[in-house]
């Protein structure tokens, strides 16, 4: 090898060698970049004998990120419910808990039991009734927190849908660059890990599925096999209702035209917080909905009153409770959506409105001017038939719908118990499942990082090494040139 081949091999070694510590310093500079993958310079042979930089590559796993991109979404479906749940629980409380459906029926039933050892105190009458609006006012407050509930879900749909758009719309200008660097040589290792950064945002949205085609172009999928990206984005859309009532139905969510959440579909979607979100709103605020609504028809039903005379012909009419389709029953069995919003207890027996809580010892709340829907017709204060009869039926098994998901048989007092035992039995059940998905997408996230993410320690040490080989480099110029000065002194 002559003088000058050693010293511009040299030169060739210090070139490289300049740009393999500019990636290894940029790779140190990212270490605390979740999203930035270890940046690799690949060294060739040239021509000569020298060296240089083909190209600069990084670090990737697609098994490892796939893996966590459905742990994520996994974990973010399981994230919004068990949020909800603890939204739910707090509003009512467990069945002890004084705001509790079933703990408020059994102070009626005991108010009522007081008065009927004491049929002749107004006082006492007016406990009940104060115990009956505790009753209906916890019903009502609790149908104000599932619609709330709902409604906040429906606008974070929207949200959902719209960063989903957005994130889609980055995602087509990093994959139009990362296909053009490809086909240029350019380095696209920065706008790789941008988009995988995409991917990941994504995923926390809805459950996606990624194909990798020739030329780093890629194809994004739903959990569930809809296309959301294939060269361009597909539009994904949404209506948000202004105003969910009990009865309401949210609108689905569309992805290319296909519905993928908010409806009955082959090709609905399992994952993420859209998929969560739709749950919440469609399916566990509604079947809790649906169980207030059954104990307020309960109520309803168990203090209604009869038509008192020889010959019955008159329907029995809403008593002690009351709602805005009175004082016609509810349909026995059949959920009558957001009638847990509207109970109330009836205001001729509510000394505040000008009733008589005496009333609920004689009857005739119903209609104070209809002698037939009147108990004590002899008017003795000592009267506690109805009183009585009021504190059984509390107590008597009837009709619930199955609809509810709680027993289609049962006292109203045992209904109320079961469905607060319902919601914090999936209270529970959710929360291990969300420590569970958590645990499951902190270690996907854990070994995508140690297999593709950068480790201070050995950037240290690759550049201790470069450094090194630099210095290396030097001496060789430096020994070259000193040989050619002796040369040339020689010569002269």
């Amino acid at each position: 090898m002559t003088l000058t081949q050693s010293i511009g091999n040299a030169r060739s070694s210090l070139s490289t060698v300049s740009e393999q510590i500019s990636v290894v310093s940029q790779n140190i500079a990212r270490v605390n970049d979740a999203n930035a993958t270890r940046k690799v310079a690949n060294v060739m042979t040239v021509l000569g004998g020298g060296v240089g930089v083909a190209s600069i590559s990084r670090t990737a796993n697609k098994l490892l990120l796939d893996t966590y991109l459905s742990a994520n979404s996994n974990n973010q479906t399981q994230t919004v419910i068990n949020a909800a749940l603890d939204q739910l629980e707090n509003t009512v409380g467990e069945t002890d808990a004084d705001t509790s459906p079933a703990a408020l029926i059994a102070k009626l039933s005991s108010a009522l039991q007081n008065y009927s050892t004491t049929p002749q105190n107004s006082a006492v009458a007016s406990t009940v009734v104060s115990a009956a609006q505790s009753l209906a006012a916890s019903l009502n407050s609790a149908t104000q927190a599932v619609t709330s509930l709902r409604n906040r879900a429906d606008n974070d749909i929207a949200t959902s849908v719209s960063n989903i758009n957005d994130l889609l719309s980055k995602f087509q200008k990093l994959n139009q660059t990362i296909v053009a660097g490809s086909s240029s040589g350019t380095d696209i290792t920065d706008a790789l890990d941008q988009r995988d950064a995409v991917l990941k945002q994504l995923s926390t949205e809805v459950g996606i599925r990624t194909v990798v085609r020739s030329g780093g172009d890629m194809a994004i999928y739903t959990d569930s096999g809809v296309t959301l990206f294939d060269k361009t984005p597909r539009q994904v859309t949404f209506a948000p209702s202004t105003n969910l009532s009990p009865s309401a139905v949210g609108s689905p969510i569309y992805a290319d035209g296909v519905p993928i959440a908010g409806t009955s579909h082959t090709m609905s979607i399992s994952s993420g917080n859209l998929a969560g979100l739709v749950e919440v709103r469609d399916n566990i605020a509604l079947t809790y909905q649906s169980q207030l609504d059954e104990i307020a028809r309960g109520l309803i039903e168990a203090t209604a009153e009869t038509d008192q005379s020889a010959t019955p012909t008159l329907p029995a009419a809403a008593g002690l409770f009351t709602y805005g389709g009175a004082p016609a029953i509810p349909a026995s069995g059949t959920v009558v959506a957001g009638l847990a919003g509207s109970i109330k207890v009836n205001p001729n027996v509510d000394p505040a409105q000008g009733g008589d809580p005496n009333l609920i010892r004689d009857g005739g709340i119903s209609d104070p001017g209809n002698p037939a829907y009147t108990y004590n017709s002899s008017g003795g204060a000592a009267y506690t038939d109805r009183i009585q009869q009021l504190v059984a039926n509390l107590n008597t098994a009837r009709a619930f719908d199955g609809a509810s998901q709680l027993t289609s048989s049962a006292s109203v007092s045992d209904y109320a118990k079961a469905s607060v035992s319902w919601l914090e039995a999936l209270r529970q059940s959710a929360s291990s499942e969300a420590e569970s998905r958590q645990t499951l997408a902190d270690r996907a996230s854990s070994a995508l990082s140690r297999e593709t993410g950068v480790s201070l320690d050995e950037e240290m040490t690759n550049l201790l090494a470069l450094e090194r080989t630099f210095q290396a480099s030097s001496r060789l110029i430096n020994t070259v040139d000193n040989m050619f000065a002796s040369l040339l002194q020689s010569i002269s």
